[in-house]
């Protein structure tokens, strides 16, 4: 037994010094020490997932990328002199967007807006994708985003006062899509920097504001100043009376002048007019073709009506007879000489 016992011991010995060497071997342990921690689950989730800056900037850039085609389509009418389609309040449309109050300094305001839309739409889209242009940084590109916004929603403010004060019988819905255009950018961009931002950036807003409205009005005032003393007045339609009774002459001058298309141009409010259609007397009068290029009276900011624009009018009245241009009142031999008259019954 002791031989035994003396040759189990070195054996055990050794096998001791081996099992003690793999003993850290994990899987040896407890099935716990197994578990890996749960990175490869999450470290996929942040390259997939978009935050919600990236979906507000995205939204800014498609708002103001549909304010940018509205504002071109306006653009290119007010530089060709065509009306636009207007499917909510017809000829009213036309009379806002064709008011002095469409220009700014001499400067279409579409073309401002569209500028303006332009901006606002390539910074979203810089600030979606992260790639700012020209080197400047986020806080910079969210404080020029924020000070075009509110002017933008300044600007739309004042033009909604005009709007309702000076157009209160006119409808514009290019104007109110716009204004809510650019009071959706406004807001939206407040969201994005947040209350503690925005507060820090209140002042810019405010001074931006003034700035905007400032501008505005000061071109107004200037327009108004530099426009005849009609233009400070409104005026309603009111139809002229014509009392002399037309001779013989007039009323086959006027029968012809009409069968010739010759055309006179006036306005209710012009003397001149009045006397022109008295040399013809009441009946004569009845046949000519007049077009009234205020129908729905004047007051500050009304245009004349598209067929007068077309005629490129210097004054009132005006024929045009058979391509000729005859600005003033016409004697009636000189229009029956310009239209060709040549019946038997002559002038008095």
């Amino acid at each position: 037994m002791a031989t035994t016992l003396a040759f189990a011991a070195p054996s055990l010995s050794s096998s001791s010094r081996v099992f003690v060497r793999r003993a850290p071997i994990p899987y040896h342990r407890s099935p716990n020490h197994l578990r890996l921690p749960p990175l490869k689950c999450s470290s996929s989730e942040p390259e997939t997932a978009m935050s919600p800056a990236d979906w507000t900037h995205k939204l800014i850039a498609g708002a103001a990328g549909f304010g940018f085609l509205e504002t071109s389509y306006l653009t290119y009418l007010k530089l060709t002199g065509y009306d636009a389609f207007c499917p909510v309040g017809g000829g009213t449309c036309s009379d806002v967007l064709n008011s002095d109050y469409a220009i700014v300094f001499g400067i279409p305001l579409p073309l401002i807006g569209m500028a303006a839309y332009g901006l606002v739409a390539a910074l979203g889209l810089q600030l979606a994708s992260n790639k700012l242009l020209f080197g400047i940084n986020k806080s910079t590109a969210q404080a020029v985003l924020l000070g075009a916004t509110a002017s933008m929603a300044a600007a739309s403010a004042y033009f909604l006062y005009i709007l309702t004060t000076r157009f209160s019988d006119s409808s514009c819905s290019y104007c109110l899509l716009s204004a809510f255009l650019s009071f959706t950018l406004f807001f939206v961009t407040l969201k994005d920097l947040g209350l503690q931002e925005v507060s820090k950036k209140l002042g810019l807003q405010l001074l931006v504001a003034s700035i905007v409205i400032l501008t505005l009005n000061t071109s107004y005032n200037s327009s108004k100043s530099g426009s005849s003393s009609l233009a400070e007045i409104e005026l309603p339609y009111y139809a002229t009376e014509i009392t002399t009774p037309s001779s013989p002459f007039a009323l086959s001058l006027a029968r012809h002048l009409h069968s010739v298309g010759a055309k006179m141009y006036g306005a209710f409010w012009c003397s001149h007019c009045q006397e022109q259609k008295e040399m013809f007397g009441r009946e004569a009068a009845k046949e000519l073709d007049y077009v009234e290029c205020f129908p729905e009276g004047y007051r500050t900011g009304t245009k004349m009506i598209k067929a007068c624009i077309n005629a490129k009018l210097e004054g009132f009245p005006t024929w045009i007879i058979k391509g000729q241009v005859l600005s003033g009142e016409q004697e009636l031999s000189e229009l029956a000489q310009v239209s060709d008259y040549n019946q038997s019954v002559q002038p008095s």
